[in-house]
């Protein structure tokens, strides 16, 4: 993983070679996480959006402390997908298939902001509903014509409480 060191009003891009490298960088942002996070996760299909979650789900413990390397599969089809973790329970939600922001409230939004941490995937279906205080994540693969290009590029960018995190995650700080 390389990038450039922005100051903390500025965006974070680094380059991923590969899904170790998207799993790594999960792994340093679920460093961060608190009670209340929302965590947006951009890209187009196959972009590693779901390989990001699973690695960020994984890096956190259980309320007991353990850790699990249990299945996450990717909430294309049951829309929202929880796991009992510490500091909070993560709430995975897809929600590529929603029509209207508002179907995303009967899924538990609301009380996944409540203390939960979330991760987003197709953040751009909740309209208004989506908060200030969140990391985007934007994983952008290479252009098909560029025979060098390998992995993807991810630009991070935080609002609210997220902005310093950003700034530690771009020094390699894990909290």
């Amino acid at each position: 993983m390389t990038g450039e060191r922005p100051t903390a009003s500025e965006v974070l891009s680094l380059h991923l070679p590969d899904a170790e490298a998207t799993a790594a960088l999960a792994r340093r942002v679920a460093a961060q996480v608190r009670p209340g996070d929302v965590i947006a996760l951009t890209g187009d299909l196959g972009a590693g959006k779901s390989t990001f979650a699973r690695g960020f789900i994984h890096a956190l413990p259980d309320p007991q402390g353990t850790y699990r390397d249990e299945h996450v599969p990717s909430p294309t089809f049951t829309l929202v997908q929880t796991y009992d973790r510490w500091p909070a329970p993560v709430w995975h939600f897809d929600l590529y298939r929603l029509g209207d922001p508002s179907e995303v409230v009967e899924l538990g939004w609301d009380e996944a902001r409540d203390g939960g941490i979330v991760l987003v995937e197709w953040p751009d279906r909740l309209g208004p509903l989506a908060p200030r205080n969140r990391l985007d994540v934007t994983l952008v693969l290479p252009d098909e014509g560029d025979p060098d290009a390998a992995g993807r590029t991810a630009v991070l960018q935080g609002g609210g409480s997220w902005i310093d995190r950003v700034d530690a995650l771009a020094s390699g700080g894990d909290g």
